[in-house]
């Protein structure tokens, strides 16, 4: 094909593309027979080894600011020549809570492999309720992607990693890179599109926000119940934000490459429901490797420990894939819910409304 010529696929050719070309993400919503694409040759991005080895330095930097208040990211960098590839750590802490760097021992395992991972705070909590930690990372999405370079990272494939409500957040991210909501802060140097994530990794993440406020209410625990109603306000901006019920709802939405960890033990986060996400994930057309840790409690990856190291090398391999390492761009469905009639599990009353 010469350059810059015209490709016309057809739905399932076109899909097929969107979700295993590294670079090329798939489109908003459901993509139309005779969508046409601009195919142009572009710069592969930085090679990346998933077993490399490299010390890893870390500092503080403000990446945006509001009159005398400013956010800051922790930017963890590998020494040694780059660029190398960018990735953004969003936090958990039931929407209310803690700080960019609760997930440090996720980020430096990263960094240690040769990634540039940007770990950031984001408003939370009933001061800042929903939407506005999701405009935060979609500022943040934007400003790496503008200002990679000043860290010797390349953030043309970034993705996202985040555990319990950060996952929620990063899934959320991912889903919806162009709504307005959460686009709203303004950011003049950041090119076209620039919000949109490649793929998410995700710990114990919170994939329905109502269904799981349902769960807590019945389970009697109080601590998730006050974190829901403190962020989202609502039982409406619950569900509207649920990444489950906007497949459920067939809603557009950009559904990149995505490694679901879940363990068997979680008592936060139902197993069961996290393999129905990963059930409706793949229905939808979405690409998701879902991986099972027998006995896990929830955010086993954030305890040092076989389960944790296992979590890191999935990581590491799972990225690998994306910025076009060696294997298949998609992983194995090992623990496939599908294989194991997991979307019929028995759920907790009121969830299967």
């Amino acid at each position: 094909m010469t350059k810059g010529a015209t490709l016309t696929l057809p739905r399932r050719g076109l899909l097929q593309l969107a979700a295993g070309v590294g670079g090329l993400a798939a489109s908003p919503g459901v993509a139309q027979a005779g969508t046409v694409l601009q195919v142009r040759p572009v710069r592969p991005p930085p090679a990346y080894d998933p077993d490399g080895r490299y010390a890893v330095d870390a500092e503080d930097v403000e990446y945006r600011r509001a009159g005398d208040e400013a956010w800051l990211a922790r930017v963890y960098r590998p020494r040694g020549p780059g660029p190398f590839p960018a990735l953004l750590d969003v936090h958990a802490g039931g929407w209310t809570l803690l700080d960019r760097t609760f997930q440090a021992s996720i980020d430096q395992a990263l960094a240690a492999s040769g990634l540039v991972v940007v770990a950031i705070d984001v408003r939370q909590g009933a001061a800042h309720p929903y939407p506005s930690s999701l405009q935060d990372i979609n500022y943040a999405v934007r400003w790496l992607t503008a200002h990679a370079p000043a860290f010797d990272a390349d953030a043309r494939v970034l993705g996202a990693v985040g555990v319990s409500s950060g996952g929620h957040l990063a899934l959320l991210s991912a889903m919806r890179p162009d709504d307005p909501r959460y686009a709203a802060l303004p950011l003049p140097d950041a090119p076209a599109g620039a919000a949109a994530l490649a793929y998410v990794l995700a710990d114990s993440p919170v994939v329905d926000s109502y269904g799981r406020y349902l769960f807590a209410q019945e389970a009697r625990r109080a601590d998730l119940t006050a974190a829901h109603e403190a962020f989202f306000g609502s039982l409406e901006a619950m569900d509207e934000a649920s990444p489950q019920r906007i497949l459920e709802r067939r809603e557009a939405a950009r559904l990149v490459p995505v490694l679901h960890l879940q363990g068997t033990a979680d008592a936060s986060v139902p197993f069961a429901m996290g393999a129905r996400f990963a059930a409706a994930y793949r229905a939808a057309g979405g690409p998701l490797a879902f991986e099972t840790f027998p006995d896990a409690p929830h955010g086993f990856s954030l305890t040092p420990g076989p389960d944790a190291e296992r979590a890191f090398r999935l990581m590491r391999a799972f990225v690998a894939r994306q910025l076009g390492g060696a294997g298949p761009r998609r992983l194995p469905r090992t623990g496939d819910p599908e294989e194991h009639g997991w979307p019929n599990a028995a759920l907790p009353t009121g969830l299967t409304n």
